[in-house]
Order: structure tokens, then C-alpha cells, then sequence
């Protein structure tokens, strides 16, 4: 598997979500075609790929994508006290 390195929170913060997905699916030797396989519900590699080139992604697709790849996909705001939303 190729090794990627963790990438600062400052990084992360500028970075797209659609490329933080092409760098998940690089890091699982995954295709955009393995990709929409794995995905539920079914939809097609040119669906995923147009969202991709957008980067036109929704909550709800990134946590049928990080399940898809076998990860955890954690979107939230976490205020000082710990609580998120």
C-alpha cells in the first residue's frame, strides 16, 4: 500500500474534499470504477466522477464513500467543552 504522509491541520484545512477522496483512493489502491462498485446505493463511476470534479460531495456521500473504502469519515464542529454537531 503506498505510504502518505499526515497531512498538517493547516494542510487539511485548505485542501478540497474531493482531493482528500482521489488521495483515500490512491492510499486503498482504488479506481473511481472500484469505487462506485463498492458504494451503496449503486451509482455509476461517471456520477462519481463528475462529484469528484466539482467537488460537489455531500455528508452523506462521503460516509457511503469512507464505508465503501473500509475508514471512518468524521465531519463535524467540535466546540472548546469536547460536544460536536
Amino acid at each position: 500500500m503506498p505510504q502518505f504522509n499526515i497531512l498538517s491541520e493547516q494542510e487539511s484545512i485548505w485542501m478540497g474534499l474531493a482531493i482528500k477522496v482521489k488521495m483515500l483512493l490512491a492510499a486503498k489502491e482504488m479506481t473511481i470504477a472500484d469505487l462506485a462498485n463498492q458504494l451503496e446505493p449503486k451509482t455509476s463511476s461517471q456520477n462519481i466522477g463528475a462529484k469528484l470534479k466539482r467537488d460537489n460531495l455531500t455528508e452523506k456521500d462521503l460516509q457511503a464513500i469512507a464505508k465503501a473504502c473500509g475508514v471512518a469519515f468524521e465531519g463535524s464542529f467540535v466546540f472548546e467543552d469536547g460536544r460536536k454537531i
